[in-house]
């Protein structure tokens, strides 16, 4: 019998004359097939350059940061810069009224200085690897769907262990184009990353909510961390005796900058994008999934803003829970604005018109799509109401549902944990925000929850209190023996058997549990068949798609795999009447300061080197470059991201993108989508100047220019540039040959 599917020639090798240069986050074992479109828009390297398992490339100083973000090393000594709100965490952890490094900044001095994470993880990728072929070996059509999936997992587990036996490396197999394809992805993880300096919060998060996913922009947004190693520069966990990492090829960093129509690419770890989402699908989206989540979320910091901006320690508490909620809440509002102004339903109908009139048989697969979408939106909608309930909502629901292992595992060992990470959860927590979060998120949950979906446990619980959730909230705070560290501690006095009569009538402890089990006999098991199902349709519809369209470009979706995305410094048109310009200045600052809003109040001592213009060798014309936008496609995950120019230098590190585009994880449009970048220059003077930690500029490579004898689209490698005597006083010149 012949395999299911054969090996799919991805789409992406039909690059036409008529490519949208700015959209895709490609694959970077597969950027031969654009290197050519690349270097007419200014590219001076190969694809070999960007991406090699045979020597240094540009992707050696590219790093997975905490699983979530990307960093880039830019020294020797495994220094390396992410963004300031990818740190975040740990500024906060380590942050105390006595020692508030959110709102002080932090700079080690020296290495002995710098602050330990436990828990956080820098990863570089050794090679991505097209395993197609493997994965689908002995999947055949004959097999239901169920065999389907367990040969197809069996060939991954084994392709997996095969790839990495004797070595310290991990490997992790992902479907793209929704199966069509698989990669592997070899990985080497670091687990000794320490703090090594960020900015004050009024520079790193400098404009605050008013400014977040909005341009013009002035946050320096950026920290700065180390990897370190062993003594054979190997991953080993946290220790004293480890080293920092000495690093073979750290990116060098354009001192000069950037200008309007340079070359731009952003390299990172783009966490999601659902780019082929049919006309049902988004229209599920927009009207049922986006507006409940945005409700939720607007109703939880409607609390939490209100206490952090009473107290100092309040603030410290709930500072890194706030950036968690409030990011995505306003992320999705300017999603939906846009989504709605491009008429993304409309535009996905007249996609699927097109390709329906390709053959009328696509017209039967793509009814059972929509047949599929209406069966599992309930579905869908209810496990995102879950995890904003559980995962963003109330903290003492998961907290309380912890001590399930203390109830059903071994007592001794887990009462140890339980009492070892007391003081953790209770360092930012508070009870008056907690309960007001859980009296305000319950009725919109209950209104947006399918009833048959909802659990009956809660529904009895809200009918016992007349719908007062407000009275409902006091009485089950005031009887949960979890509400305070005081409680705990007392409950874990006891002997085994008091301990557990006591927790097994808590109604916190009772309640988590019935929402977590309903959620999972009830919700979770039909939302992942529902999207199984789904997922195979879908691989049917991208698939002929891509037949169907062979003059097309397509990409596979975001994965948080390691990807490049390119473009050019511009601006926009966002709307009529205005302009976005491509850049700003340290002059935007104090224009913002000086409208008194408290999210662009900044130290004093940046109002006097502003005064000073004293911007040192960063500056030029008497002012500092701030921030700039690009056309390049990014995603959450691609926070932190370098941004580098045409020669693979950096130039700046990407954070966030313009309201309007993020629309752009659903439907990409080329005329507004922009993603916001630091200027590197801003963040050398923040610290250089600003901070007086100059030592650590001294560990970077600065180019201060860069001459071209030749334009010509195939170049050599940049060679890498050695720092001058005089520290960037004189001007650098490098040659580039005609290949």
């Amino acid at each position: 019998m012949k395999s299911i599917v054969k090996p799919f020639f991805i789409a992406l090798f039909f690059i036409s004359n008529t490519i949208q240069a700015h959209e895709g986050m490609w694959i970077p074992s597969l950027l031969k097939a654009l290197e050519g479109d690349m270097q007419s828009m200014g590219l001076k390297l190969t694809a070999e350059d960007i991406y090699s398992i045979n020597k240094s490339s540009l992707k050696d100083a590219i790093v997975h940061f905490g699983g979530g973000c990307t960093a880039e090393v830019v020294s020797k000594e495994g220094l390396i810069l992410t963004n300031h709100h990818c740190g975040y965490g740990e500024i906060q952890q380590h942050s105390s009224p006595e020692n508030n490094l959110l709102k002080n900044g932090f700079w080690a001095m020296n290495k002995s200085e710098e602050l330990k994470n436990p828990g956080l993880t820098a990863t570089f990728i050794v090679r991505i690897e097209n395993v197609t072929q493997g994965v689908q070996k002995g999947v055949l059509a004959t097999m239901t769907e169920s065999q389907q999936e367990e040969a197809i997992n069996k060939n991954i587990k084994l392709i997996s262990e095969n790839a990495v036996k004797g070595t310290n490396y991990k490997a992790d197999i992902r479907p793209f184009f929704y199966g069509n394809e698989y990669y592997m992805i070899v990985s080497k993880t670091y687990k000794d990353v320490r703090l090594v300096g960020a900015p004050p919060s009024s520079l790193g998060k400098f404009g605050g909510d008013t400014d977040n996913w909005v341009w013009p922009r002035h946050t320096c947004d950026f920290s700065v961390f180390r990897i370190y190693a062993d003594e054979n520069n190997e991953p080993a966990e946290i220790s004293d005796k480890n080293k920092p990492y000495e690093v073979p090829n750290p990116l060098s960093i354009a001192i000069n900058g950037v200008q309007e129509n340079d070359f731009t690419m952003v390299f990172g770890f783009p966490g999601r994008t659902s780019q082929y989402l049919t006309s049902k699908a988004v229209d599920n989206y927009i009207n049922i999934i986006n507006p409940a989540r945005i409700e939720m979320r607007k109703n939880s910091l409607r609390h939490i803003d209100a206490a952090m901006d009473l107290s100092e320690e309040t603030f410290i508490k709930y500072a890194a829970k706030q950036s968690r909620i409030s990011n995505a809440y306003k992320k999705w509002i300017g999603q939906d604005l846009g989504l709605r102004k491009k008429d993304a339903i409309d535009k996905k109908i007249k996609i699927e018109e097109k390709w329906l009139a390709k053959n009328k048989e696509n017209n039967v697969l793509l009814e059972a799509i929509f047949e599929i979408e209406e069966q599992k939106i309930q579905f869908d909608q209810a496990n995102s109401l879950f995890r904003e309930l559980w995962y963003y909502g109330p903290e003492l629901i998961r907290f309380s549902f912890g001590y399930n292992k203390l109830m059903q595992g071994d007592f001794e060992k887990e009462i140890a944990v339980k009492k070892s990470n007391l003081k953790a959860f209770f360092k930012n927590y508070n009870q008056n925000i907690d309960q007001n979060v859980f009296a305000s998120l319950l009725p919109v949950y209950i209104k947006h929850m399918d009833d048959d979906l909802t659990s009956p446990y809660l529904k009895n619980l809200i009918q016992k209190f007349d719908g007062d959730y407000d009275k409902m909230a006091e009485d089950l705070y005031a009887k949960s023996c979890f509400t305070s560290e005081e409680k705990v501690v007392n409950l874990l006095k006891g002997s085994e058997k008091s301990i557990i009569k006591k927790i097994s009538k808590d109604p916190f402890y009772l309640l988590s549990n019935e929402i977590l089990s309903h959620y999972r006999n009830t919700v979770h098991q039909e939302y992942i068949r529902l999207n199984d199902l789904s997922d195979l349709k879908m691989k049917s519809f991208v698939k002929s798609l891509m037949v169907s369209f062979p003059e097309k470009t397509f990409w596979a979706d975001a994965n948080s795999t390691l990807r490049l995305t390119y473009g050019k410094v511009e601006g926009t048109f966002p709307r009529d009447g205005m302009k976005y310009t491509w850049f700003t200045t340290m002059d935007g600052i104090i224009e913002k300061f000086n409208t008194g809003n408290d999210d662009f109040k900044i130290p004093e001592r940046l109002k006097e080197l502003h005064k000073q213009k004293n911007y040192g060798k960063y500056g030029s014309n008497d002012n500092l470059n701030i921030c700039f936008l690009g056309s390049n496609h990014t995603t959450g995950g691609n926070s932190g991201s370098p941004a580098l120019n045409g020669d693979g230098l950096l130039v700046g590190i990407n954070f966030d993108r313009s309201w309007e585009s993020t629309m752009s994880d659903v439907l990409f449009d080329e005329d507004i989508c922009r993603n916001i970048m630091v200027d590197i220059r801003y963040v050398l003077w923040v610290i250089d100047i600003y901070a007086g930690a100059g030592h650590l500029v001294e560990e970077m490579n600065l180019v201060t220019s860069i001459i071209h004898e030749s334009k010509d689209q195939n170049v050599e490698h940049l060679k890498r540039l050695k720092k001058s005597d005089d520290k960037l006083d004189k001007t650098k010149i490098l040659n580039v040959k005609k290949n």
